[in-house]
């Protein structure tokens, strides 16, 4: 059978911030298995994460992007791994969203109002941190970040299912809860695998 190739894509800013711990251990554990792992640090991409001109005029995409593209065409899995703020995704993050996914690359339009699903056939986990109780994110936030990222992006352009985990709190917690954290990681990277195994 063909190894699977999962793409890691970590949007926080901050390289020491729990949210590239996460990306290590998942990158760790997913390469115990027999699947290839490629990774995206979106800080260390050279791109303008403005949409200068929304839809009206194309920008040029800058060869990071390009190589971003190349990353994702190529992968059949996509990680998210990102911090919830202010309710949704760093800025960073919905900049190379803005400028990558874009009609022709993520979706097309097919004249009636439709659209084609250009990343048809892969599959996306969303790892999310934060310090809002996982009940309230759902009752009050209607896990908002998911939400947008998940259903507004993700499946718009095709990739299904897609799996979410909200890790929380992480601010002030004691180093033990976040060993069982990443625990979890391990956990929920081997059960991706599992599921890429049988797809």
């Amino acid at each position: 059978m063909e190894k699977k190739n999962i793409l890691l894509i970590n949007g926080h800013p901050d390289k020491e911030s729990f949210n590239q711990l996460i990306t290590e251990r998942y990158i760790e554990t997913a390469t115990s298995f027999d699947v290839n792992v490629r990774s995206l640090m979106l800080r260390e991409l050279d791109f303008d994460p403005n949409l200068k001109y929304g839809y009206r005029k194309r920008m040029e995409l800058e060869p990071d992007l390009l190589k971003a593209l190349d990353h994702i065409l190529w992968s059949d899995h996509l990680v998210w791994v990102h911090p919830l703020w202010w309710w949704s995704y760093p800025a960073l993050m919905k900049g190379f969203i803005d400028r990558l996914f874009l009609p022709g690359i993520g979706f097309a339009s097919v004249g009636d109002g439709s659209y084609k699903k250009l990343f048809s056939g892969k599959t996306a986990r969303i790892i999310s941190t934060g310090d809002t109780p996982e009940k309230d994110y759902e009752e009050q936030f209607k896990r908002s970040a998911f939400l947008q990222l998940k259903e507004g992006t993700l499946e718009f352009c095709g990739i299904a299912p897609v799996y979410t985990t909200y890790i929380s709190p992480i601010y002030r917690v004691p180093k033990e809860q976040l060993d069982v954290y990443l625990q979890r990681v391990s956990a929920v990277a081997a059960e991706d695998i599992r599921m890429l195994s049988v797809k």
